[in-house]
């Protein structure tokens, strides 16, 4: 599933196609994918122009003056930009059709296993933060709400499992489970640890490991995950970096012992038992 590097790479590649840009149709080729989409969404966007884009966790946002296009890429979607005219494979089930200087340009929507969804949430409704799918999500980890105060105040009490904690989202955002095991990594963390029983001390190094692991995924373009690409089609390069993830019985880049696989929560958590304490 794409997390957030690979998101936050996508916005960055669509951005410049998009933002100024008037839409001209809105092309949908099936009722729905993980959800319904929006019904009259071509009545509702065509004429209209794209503000900004922007990111909330793993969810894509469109900006309009009367609302915003909310976007999930789900377990394997991913956008393209392309000119307009290009027949559409087996998969392709959105099209934002929108005007450049050069003509129309397609911002495309694949997802083969239809997990992915592509929403609206109209201004008068009220704040886009009050949507169902963005309302209980924690911080962002790249912007300033964010530290090891906020993971060591929010976990006080919390038995569950450190790694489980990041990924439930309640706190901290878009922490998912590459990054998540990369960062307990770096921060000598054991992932089973109970939450509740880290210290502020570690929490901050946990918080500033986040950090640095998402901000070195992004420049590096993500992870090329297996239904994953970019909007211009090139790679992520995050996973030749990897210190623990997708590596069981592989040694350590550290100490060579054999990285660990375990299962928390239906998900594989990689590890070192001796740098993670």
């Amino acid at each position: 599933m794409p997390e957030l590097p690979e998101v936050e790479v996508t916005r960055r590649g669509v951005a410049p196609h998009l933002e100024g840009r008037a839409v001209q149709d809105v092309v949908l080729r099936r009722a729905g994918l993980r959800w319904p989409f929006p019904e009259q969404l071509q009545q509702l966007l065509a004429g209209r122009t794209v503000l900004a884009t922007g990111r909330r966790g793993k969810y894509l946002l469109v900006h309009f003056e009367h609302g915003t296009l909310i976007i999930h890429l789900g377990m394997s979607g991913h956008l393209r930009v392309m000119a307009a005219g290009i027949e559409p494979e087996k998969h392709d089930h959105f099209d934002l059709v929108v005007a450049s200087p050069d003509g129309p340009q397609v911002l495309r929507m694949k997802d083969p296993r239809r997990f992915g969804a592509v929403l609206w949430h109209d201004a008068t409704e009220g704040a886009l933060e009050s949507h169902i799918l963005l309302r209980a999500l924690g911080v962002e980890p790249l912007e300033d709400g964010f530290s090891g105060k906020l993971l060591y105040d929010r976990t006080r009490g919390r038995s569950a499992p450190v790694k489980q904690v990041l990924l439930a989202g309640d706190i901290v955002v878009g922490v998912g489970n590459i990054y998540a095991s990369e960062s307990l990594f770096k921060a000598g963390i054991n992932p089973k640890t109970p939450a509740g029983r880290i210290s502020l001390a570690r929490y901050d190094k946990l918080a500033q490991a986040i950090r640095e692991i998402l901000a070195e995924a992004i420049i590096q373009g993500g992870s090329t995950l297996r239904d994953f690409i970019s909007v211009n089609g090139q790679s992520g390069y995050f996973q030749q970096t990897y210190f623990v993830y997708d590596r069981a019985g592989v040694p350590c880049k550290v100490c060579a012992a054999p990285v660990r696989q375990i299962k928390q929560g239906q998900r594989s958590t990689f590890y070192c038992i001796n740098c993670q304490k």
